[in-house]
């Protein structure tokens, strides 16, 4: 069955489909012994597929796992300025994999890594709105944050859907506050509360989707678990339905 070369290599455990793209657009992929350009489809199981004269490896079963995301890793395989990356924490798994969606460098929490390119394509998708709970540490003029952080419908001019929102605990000016949204704009919970006046003093995400965080340690993994799996690609039917 013929896909594209940027499924191929992501389904391959390579790269991401992005990355995928820039390769063939520099003339890295061939099929079949011919420069592939953009656009271009092949048979895994007929044709012959390389990056950079290496034949693409088999496709890798699919892993899924969850991480405990600690504060100073960033979210990406490599870093060019040398930070710490998520991949160091999940090198032991013995697969590539990819995160799904991210969490800034001074945010923590659950963060899901695989090398299933579709499933990961479709959970990241602004159209699928999947919802992600944050519990939120900050500092100001924390009486009624929850009802105003609820009110908020822009950032900075830009539209955003309402969020959920609880205040767990409070304290004088601190207060620890639980914030749902269905969205995944850049850094939008920071900057939520910056509009609301707080100050964060520590971000964690606790659940994604179908998935909870529990009582994994810091920079921990471990591995999605059947249901686990299966509640996600049962509730994906569903929405794509």
């Amino acid at each position: 069955m013929e896909e594209r070369l940027q499924k191929l290599l992501s389904a391959a455990g390579v790269c991401s489909r992005r990355t995928a793209e820039g390769y063939i657009e520099a003339g890295r992929v061939t099929v079949n012994g011919e420069t592939a350009r953009l656009g271009a489809k092949a048979d895994p199981d007929r044709d012959d597929v390389r990056l950079d004269g290496r034949p693409l490896p088999r496709r890798a079963e699919p892993v899924y796992l969850l991480l405990n995301k600690p504060r100073g890793y960033v979210t990406t395989l490599s870093d060019e300025k040398g930070r710490r990356t998520v991949a160091e924490l999940v090198v032991d798994c013995g697969v590539r994999v990819y995160p799904v969606g991210r969490l800034d460098l001074d945010s923590e929490g659950l963060l899901l890594l695989t090398n299933d390119g579709e499933l990961a394509r479709r959970l990241a998708h602004p159209s699928g709105e999947v919802e992600k709970t944050y519990h939120v540490w900050v500092r100001g003029p924390v009486e009624g944050a929850a009802e105003r952080l609820s009110r908020l419908r822009d950032l900075e001019k830009e539209p955003i859907r309402p969020a959920r929102t609880e205040t767990l605990r409070q304290e004088g000016d601190t207060a620890k506050l639980a914030v749902t949204i269905r969205q995944g704009k850049n850094r939008q919970v920071r900057r939520m509360c910056a509009a609301c006046g707080l100050e964060v003093k520590r971000l964690r995400r606790v659940r994604e989707h179908t998935l909870t965080l529990g009582s994994l340690p810091p920079g921990k993994w471990r591995y999605l678990t059947a249901a686990e799996i299966k509640a996600l690609r049962e509730d994906r039917r569903k929405r794509d339905g």
